[in-house]
């Protein structure tokens, strides 16, 4: 019987842990007055070869090469490194999309150092833009 029990209850945890979903993401907003910064740098064909080359060394082992999220390190992370196509992720301001890059937050590392020419960072961006649906 006490092998019953125990058997019981060891199956009904492992189901309660196997369905178990974190608590929606915390938010990740950029201060307001990072938000509000104006990219520099022209949206142009130019810009966004640049920031997608930049983007497949630096970003697409996480991210994936077209921002889907499915990088080759993606199911590693603790966090999810989102979908850049969605309509959520677009309609953050790029000051934003500069903001969380260079800064970084949990899985997602800081590019300051690692990137220390802003105008990649913001041609980055511009080439995340392109990713819309």
């Amino acid at each position: 019987m006490k092998k019953t029990l125990i058997f019981s209850a060891t199956v009904a945890m492992t189901f309660s842990l196997l369905s178990f979903k974190p608590a929606d993401k915390k938010p990740w907003d950029a201060p307001a007055k990072d938000a509000s910064t104006a990219n520099p740098v022209k949206n142009s064909p130019e810009s966004i070869a640049a920031g997608k080359d930049l983007f497949q060394k630096k970003c697409a082992s996480c991210h994936g090469k077209t921002g889907l999220g499915d990088g080759t390190k993606a199911a590693e992370l603790k966090t999810e490194p989102g979908n850049f196509s969605k309509a959520d992720f677009q309609k953050q301001s790029d000051g934003s999309l500069f903001y969380k890059i260079s800064e970084g937050r949990d899985d997602m590392p800081s590019f300051k150092k690692k990137i220390e020419d802003k105008n990649e960072i913001w041609n980055v961006v511009n080439f995340v833009r392109s990713l819309k649906k």
